[in-house]
Formats: C-alpha cells, sequence, structure tokens
C-alpha cells in the first residue's frame, strides 16, 4: 500500500502585499507524494505561521508538529484520510494553527487519492455524477459607488447572472455610503439587461454584533433585492445572527468562512439562523470537514456555498464537495485574481456560454500548478531553532 513519503509547503507572495482585504495577495501550497504521484492543496491562511505548525518542536503530547502525523502513513482509501484527519487533531489538539495545516494536506491527500485511483475526488466521496454550479462573481466594492456600478456592468457583460459584493468601505463610513454602495451595485447589473440577477452583499464582520447598525441597512437591501447579507457579524456572535435574521425578512443572512473546524461551521447552522452557510476548504479542515458541514447543512434544510476568493485549485477543491447536489446551485466565483493567483494553475474552471461552471473529469482535482509560472512567487524562507533546521523552502 502506498506510504505518504514527503510533505512540503511553499510560501508564495506578491512582490507588494496591499492593506486590502484579498486574500490572494499571497499563498500557501501543499504538495504530498505516495506511490509516485503527486497530490497539491491549498491552506486560506497565513504561510509563515502555518509552515510553523507543520514544523514547530512538540511542546507536550498535544502539541505537535502536524508532520509527524502525516509522514510515513498509508494512503489507499477514503478512510484513511479520515484517519490521518483524526490523527492530525488528536496531536496537534492545542496547536491552534494546526487546522489551517490541516486544510491544505486535507485537500492534497484527496487530490493525491483521486490520483492513485484514477477517479475525480467527487466520486471518491461518492457523487456520481458532478452536476454544473451557478457561479456568483465576488468582487470588492469600488472606491465609491460609480466604482461599484461599473464593477457590476462589467460582471455582467461577462455572462454572469450573479454577482456579490464586499469589504472595501461598506459598514465602515455613514448609512448613506453604504445605501449608495448597494444602490449602485444593483442598477449596475438592471442597466446591462441583467434585472434577474442574483446580488448579494458581503459585510466583512464589520459590525461585530452590533445588531441595531446592521439593521439599518436592511431596507436598502430588501429595496434592491440582495438575496443574501454575509458576515455582518463575528463567527462567534450567534446571538446576534439570530437576532438580525429574525428581522431580515426576504434577506437570508450568510456566514461561515471563518469557521476553523467543522463544529463551528455546524453550530452556525444550529444556532445562527443562516440561510447560507459558507466554508473554506483551506481553512475549515480541508475537503474532509467541508464534506461534513454540507451534510449537517443538507440535513437542516440550510444552502450550502462554498467561500473561494483565491486561486481555482481552491475553486475545484470547494466544488468536490457538492459536486454531485444540484439543489446547492451557486458557487462563490473569485472575480479578481492577483497575478499569483490567476498563475497558480495553467487551466481555469471556465464560465461557460450558459453562464455556469463544471468540475473537470479528471482524476484529483482536474487542476495542477503552474509550477514555471509560479516560481518566480516562491518565498525563500529558513526556520532555525537552537541551531537545528526546522525548515526551509524546498524545491518546487
Amino acid at each position: 500500500m502506498p506510504k505518504i513519503e514527503a510533505l512540503n509547503f511553499f510560501y508564495l507572495a506578491m512582490p507588494e502585499i496591499l492593506d486590502v482585504g484579498d486574500g490572494s495577495q499571497d499563498a500557501l501550497l501543499v504538495r504530498v507524494s505516495a506511490g509516485g504521484y503527486t497530490g497539491w492543496g491549498e491552506c486560506e491562511a497565513s504561510p509563515l505561521t502555518t509552515i510553523a505548525s507543520l514544523v514547530c518542536p512538540m511542546s507536550h503530547s498535544a502539541c505537535k508538529p502536524v508532520a509527524v502525523s502525516v509522514l510515513g502513513e498509508t494512503l489507499d482509501s477514503p478512510a484513511d484520510i479520515a484517519r490521518i484527519h483524526r490523527k492530525v487533531r488528536q496531536n496537534s489538539l492545542d496547536l491552534l494553527q494546526a487546522d489551517h495545516a490541516l486544510s491544505g494536506i486535507d485537500v492534497a491527500l484527496w487530490d493525491l487519492l483521486g490520483k492513485l485511483r484514477q477517479e475525480p475526488v467527487y466520486k471518491l466521496l461518492g457523487f456520481k455524477r458532478a452536476y454544473p454550479k451557478r457561479p456568483y462573481f465576488s468582487l470588492l466594492f469600488g472606491a465609491t459607488p460609480a466604482d461599484t456600478y461599473q464593477k457590476a456592468r462589467q460582471a455582467a457583460r461577462q455572462g454572469f447572472s450573479a454577482v456579490k459584493f464586499g469589504w472595501g468601505t461598506f459598514g465602515c463610513l455613514d448609512l448613506k455610503h453604504d445605501e449608495d454602495q448597494v444602490a449602485a451595485a444593483r442598477a449596475g447589473l438592471e442597466d446591462e439587461a441583467k434585472k434577474e440577477a442574483i446580488l448579494c452583499i458581503d459585510a466583512g464582520t464589520v459590525w461585530g454584533e452590533d445588531v441595531a447598525v446592521a439593521s439599518q441597512r436592511l431596507d436598502i437591501l430588501r429595496k434592491c433585492a440582495v438575496t443574501w447579507l454575509e458576515e455582518p457579524f463575528h463567527t462567534y456572535a450567534h446571538r446576534a445572527y439570530c437576532q438580525l435574521a429574525r428581522a431580515s425578512g426576504s434577506v437570508k443572512l450568510a456566514g461561515g468562512e471563518g469557521a476553523h473546524n467543522e463544529y463551528m461551521a455546524q453550530q452556525m447552522i444550529d444556532y445562527a439562523g443562516l440561510g447560507y452557510i459558507q466554508v473554506d476548504c483551506g481553512r475549515v479542515g480541508g475537503i474532509t470537514s467541508a464534506r461534513r458541514v454540507f451534510e449537517h447543512a443538507q440535513a437542516k434544510g440550510v444552502q450550502y456555498v462554498n467561500h473561494t476568493f483565491t486561486s481555482h485549485l481552491a475553486l475545484s477543491a470547494s466544488l468536490q464537495v457538492f459536486a454531485g447536489a444540484p439543489e446547492h446551485a451557486l458557487c462563490e466565483y473569485p472575480g479578481q485574481l492577483t497575478p499569483l493567483a490567476d498563475q497558480l494553475t495553467a487551466d481555469h474552471l471556465e464560465v461557460d456560454a450558459n453562464g455556469a461552471v463544471h468540475l473537470p473529469e479528471r482524476p484529483g482535482l482536474g487542476l495542477e500548478p503552474d509550477l514555471t509560472a509560479i516560481k518566480k512567487y516562491v518565498m525563500d524562507v529558513e526556520m532555525i531553532v537552537n541551531k537545528r533546521m526546522l525548515y526551509r523552502t524546498p524545491a518546487l
């Protein structure tokens, strides 16, 4: 049976990191090797701190480096991935960055197992086929309502029938500013003859747990037929979510990207009054944990939607989780890729003439990193403790 022979992390970054809400400016790429095949994954987390969790010296029996739970393990079936998943969580229970490291490793393990079995990941998850998804173009708000209006028009011109705007200065200034931003987004969609387009708004946790301030935005959200308000509050603020959900009417609440394991996401489903749960495979514990969240959402009648704002490698991983569920039809589609995120894979999951996204029918995730293109983004890193080299950037 194949055993995991190598586990490598690569810190990639743009030449300049800007102080904006764009997590695609750097990346932590994961490579796992076994049986002559290589699997790839991506962590949605601070790369350096996550590398540290992979190699840090043991503090005690429940605070071990993540790598010791993965290297040398057998990989022959989904049950092996579940076993490795449990082992990492047990051995690194008190290492808080471990879930982020596990997320990328878990994705790479599913990709690797798919290649070993010569099957797409979604089939390993038990789905017979992958249904097309309706992508919503995920964009940051423009600096002004006029900028947002133009972004909305451009998204509609590109054939997207669903768009989400978030972050920027939304929620940071006054009520009038936010009303103008939402109205501009809706007007831009309608002016491109997309009157039936879905519009979603992402507040990026800007109101903490202040229900009163968030409630002031409900009128404009309903007037502009906004489908959901995403992350009005901190991930843990379940009471605030519930209070707003009772008042929001036709505007549903969405959240979950801040969940670092399936238990946090499941509790949001149970106690936060959500209409949509969104988790990120690169944060929540990989495909294994995201699948558990999806199954819980199905059982509770909550719509499952991926959170993906980085590369198409991450997008493919996210879509595998709910590929065989046509009733969960929406998917987040990153719309403002940095050159790093764009070049991370040579192939992309392109939107077809009907405005739909399809998973590739290839083994594993169906996409490969473009190693030649991303070499220029690789950061040279060394981690030394007491003159002992714990980590050095490996050869890509």
